[in-house]
């Protein structure tokens, strides 16, 4: 395994890996003034949920932009929750990458308050759980257990951008 920064290389040789215990010793040891100098970033991918495999690793990397740290943090966490129980369930139901891990897009010159979750009918469920359940998965919608013990619906198609439908005024032609 070789590691690479701007200033020079160096490399990791497998003797000196044989006696880590956990990936956080290899994570210490390549970080810490003694180690080589780079860091290492581990990123689990689910072994069912498969399809969305390359969507998922890609979120567990780092924030996206203009999210909240704790937020996106809650999202992986969710996202594994989620692939565990329905990860071979969704696929087969439809749901794609998008429907459960889409953020809005970034505008070119966004506002210094902008915040992509603010974007309900862009948003895939995953980022909408925040620590509650999905307890039933159709072809159109997820259920969502609340901590009352109420439900709520999350629609993958329909969902209204500024309100209930007939609330817009799209709905005049």
């Amino acid at each position: 395994m070789a590691a690479n920064n701007s200033k020079n290389a160096t490399s990791a040789h497998p003797q000196s890996l044989q006696n880590l215990r956990s990936p956080s010793d290899l994570i210490t040891s390549l970080t810490e003034p003694s180690g080589f100098g780079c860091k290492v970033t581990i990123v689990e991918i689910p072994a069912i949920g498969l399809r969305y495999r390359r969507t998922f690793a890609h979120l567990q990397l780092k924030p996206p932009a203009h999210v909240p740290e704790d937020r996106w943090r809650q999202c992986v966490e969710d996202g594994r929750a989620f692939l565990h129980q329905w990860g071979e369930s969704a696929p087969r139901l439809g749901w794609t990458s998008a429907d459960l891990f889409s953020l809005a897009p970034v505008p070119d010159t966004p506002h210094p308050s902008y915040r992509r979750l603010s974007r309900y009918d862009q948003t895939g469920l995953i980022w909408l759980l925040e620590r509650r359940p999905v307890v039933a998965l159709t072809e159109a919608t997820a259920s969502i257990r609340n901590p009352s013990g109420s439900i709520t619906v999350f629609r993958k198609n329909n969902r209204p951008a500024y309100g209930p439908p007939g609330d817009g005024l799209d709905d005049f032609k």
